[in-house]
């Protein structure tokens, strides 16, 4: 299981959001074997004055926040880290300067789906890679 959330310009979004959409999910099922079919991502267009950063980041700066269950490999993490600074470049044309990835882990028994607690999920893919 993974959520995604996408904070940029919203003129950044509008631009980029099916290719971004695409190439994280690219990731997800590179990285972490994800399938097609678990796509779950928020996109967080902000105005230019609720989005602050440095100068030397351009109008296409974005953070992404991906939450995780704990339990995958630190090689694995810093390969989803890899794929997705790797098709910001090569897919979107990104600068490396205007991706920002920040990975927050949660046990899978702090997660609620399905009306289940996530630790008891039965699930298509594995989590422990």
């Amino acid at each position: 299981m993974a959520q995604i959330k996408v904070y940029a310009l919203r003129s950044t979004l509008d631009a980029l959001r099916p290719a971004l959409s695409d190439m994280i999910q690219a990731a997800l099922g590179s990285a972490l074997g994800l399938p097609e079919s678990k796509r779950f991502q928020r996109f967080l267009p902000l105005a230019p004055e609720d989005f602050v950063f440095p100068e030397d980041r351009s109008e296409r700066y974005t953070i992404m926040e991906v939450q995780l269950f704990t339990g995958r490999r630190p090689e694995t993490l810093r390969q989803l880290i890899r794929d997705l600074q790797r098709g910001w470049q090569q897919d979107l044309g990104g600068l490396p300067n205007d991706l920002e990835v920040v990975l927050i882990q949660t046990p899978a028994e702090q997660w609620g789906i399905r009306g289940q607690l996530g630790h008891e999920l039965s699930l298509s893919y594995e989590v422990n890679v």
